[in-house]
This record gives C-alpha cells, sequence and structure tokens, in this order.
C-alpha cells in the first residue's frame, strides 16, 4: 500500500508526495489523485518523489497520463526529488527526457 499526500500551494501548484512502492496498485491511486487535481482546475503539478521506493512500469503510465492531462488543461508536471532507483528507471526508458527531475518542489516551476 502506497501513501498519497496532496496540497495546493498558495500559488495554485499541486504538490503530489507518494511515499513507498509505486507499482500496479498504487499506480491507480496516483491516477486518480492526479485526475482529480487536473479535474478541480490545478493543471500545475509537482510530484515530489524523494519517498518514492520503487517505481514500475504502472507507475510510470500513472505519471505520463497525469503529464498528459495537465498539459492539456494548459499546465504541466515535473518531478522534483527522485531517489536513484526511480531515476534509473526514469533514464532506462528514456522518460528523464520528457519528466526531468527538478533539484527540489519549491522551484520545480522556475523556468
Amino acid at each position: 500500500m502506497i501513501e498519497i499526500d496532496v496540497h495546493t500551494r498558495d500559488d495554485g501548484i499541486g504538490v503530489v508526495v507518494p511515499r513507498g512502492r509505486l507499482n500496479m496498485v498504487a499506480a491507480r491511486q496516483l491516477k486518480e489523485v492526479l485526475a482529480d487535481l487536473v479535474g478541480s482546475g490545478t493543471s500545475r503539478i509537482v510530484v515530489d518523489m524523494a519517498e518514492t521506493t520503487f517505481l514500475d512500469s504502472s507507475g510510470l503510465g500513472a505519471l505520463i497520463g497525469g503529464l498528459k492531462s495537465a498539459r492539456q488543461a494548459g499546465g504541466d508536471l515535473r518531478i522534483a526529488r527522485p531517489v536513484p532507483a526511480v531515476t534509473t528507471v526514469f533514464e532506462l526508458t528514456n522518460l528523464d527526457r520528457v519528466l526531468r527531475a527538478r533539484d527540489d518542489v519549491e522551484t520545480a516551476f522556475d523556468d
């Protein structure tokens, strides 16, 4: 089971913090969280992956789905602080080019 914390900052950016293993079961939960955020008008989202210990293809799918819906709503989805295991998955799948990791949550949209 994964725990996902969600909050919206004062500047309107949604912050999602998945804690634990982002696998097939958890991916469904993450997909719902991201869809709810975009559906409620929060299209700029940072996924803080500092406490995500594992990522599989289902988790990647949830992130890409969130990225697509955020961009369709005029926003974007950014990844912050991924642990080495998550970074490796991004690199192996070449998704590090699409989901470029940011050093911290606060500055993820400062570009």
